[in-house]
């Protein structure tokens, strides 16, 4: 598959991922009486990364995330050379995909891009008002412990078939534990899209969103290899 083919999966990916998980958020989390609360944005979430594994894995490798690429080419997994371009296609899948959500969510009367668009964030800006310090903690120990359930399930030596629906449940717990730290980030991609249109704080604190992932990622590219190296 050509890497113009697989970048282009990686960008519809990524827009499905914001659409899907942040519109869960935006749109019907806290819906008049129905919402689907934390729970069902949890779930959303994994059910993006999972739709879209078993859509497009077999074009791309369906990383949807820069802090996965990273971590693969970390643990070399994913050839060097092509990290930059898949980043690239997913952080124009983020935004495009936070703009589609914006036009949909500003047909509302009465809304407000100040609420966020499901942003990432901490102090005033973490659902739970959690600091800095809590926001960076959590966002390094989900990214590395999403990235070390990436690495085995799709290890050769894992049972094959199964790893999408993993990695969607991993996906879904760690958003169960951490969005009221953060919102839930584990991938720059997603916090930079719903950043370009808030502005502001958002764009402010985007900085953690890229720096915590991508250092979780390699972490978990350098550990896995070495619990479970390679038969020879």
């Amino acid at each position: 598959m050509s890497l113009a083919n697989r970048c282009l999966a990686e960008c519809l990916g990524t827009f499905w991922l914001v659409l899907g998980g942040c519109g869960s958020a935006v749109l019907a989390a806290a819906f008049p009486d129905v919402g689907i609360g934390l729970a069902g944005v949890s779930l959303a979430f994994g059910l993006t990364v999972l739709t879209m594994a078993y859509g497009i894995g077999h074009v791309s490798g369906c990383h949807l995330n820069p802090a996965v690429t990273i971590g693969l080419a970390t643990a070399r997994r994913f050839p060097v050379g092509e990290v930059v371009p898949y980043i690239v296609a997913q952080v124009v899948g983020g935004v495009i995909g936070a703009g589609a959500l914006y036009l949909i969510a500003s047909g509302k009367a009465g809304f407000d891009i100040g609420g966020g668009l499901a942003s990432n964030g901490y102090g005033e800006h973490s659902p739970g008002k959690y600091g800095l310090v809590s926001g960076l903690v959590t966002e390094i120990i989900m990214t590395f412990m999403f990235l070390m359930i990436i690495l085995g399930a799709t290890d050769k030596r894992a049972p094959a078939g199964f790893a999408p629906i993993a990695i969607g449940l991993a996906l879904t717990l760690i958003h169960l534990i951490s969005i009221p730290v953060t919102n839930t980030s584990v991938n720059p991609a997603r916090s930079t899209g719903p950043a370009v249109f808030v502005g502001g704080w958002a764009l402010q604190q985007l900085w953690l969103f890229w720096i915590a992932p991508a250092a979780g990622a390699i972490l978990a590219g350098l550990v896995y290899p070495r619990l479970a190296p390679d038969e020879q």
